[in-house]
């Protein structure tokens, strides 16, 4: 099990977790009784290590324009750093098949997992 650190996106910002082949995102409201929304890795379209050509690339609309200017500066060069680096984190932007997107950080065991299942 890993933890997904969500940054911007479709997805309400904080903690996820992935379990086998899954994203288990936490209860928001408008849920319902339900534990939270499950995203299987295989309902994945794209996933990439974030820089800021990706996110162009795969955001395409204003909000994601916004995040790029305010957010993927220091985080590009973290992610940069950090997949260049020793340290075991992956900043990374995931296009799901639903079209919805996000910004996240996680593992690097978690993200190669990610990547195996839509290989």
């Amino acid at each position: 099990m890993g933890t997904i650190k969500i940054h911007a996106g479709d997805f309400p910002t904080g903690k996820a977790s992935s379990h086998f082949s899954a994203i288990v995102f936490p209860w928001k409201p408008g849920d319902g009784f339900s534990a939270g929304e499950c995203v299987q890795f295989t309902d994945i379209e794209a996933l990439e290590v974030a820089n800021e050509e990706s996110v162009k690339k795969l955001g395409g609309t204003v909000g994601w324009g916004v995040v790029g200017a305010t957010l993927l500066g220091p985080v590009g060069m973290l992610a940069g750093l950090l997949a260049g680096g020793r340290k075991s984190e992956v900043t990374f932007v995931c296009k799901f098949k639903d079209g919805r997107k996000m910004l996240a950080t996680t593992d690097s065991k978690t993200f190669t997992k990610m990547q195996a299942a839509i290989f």
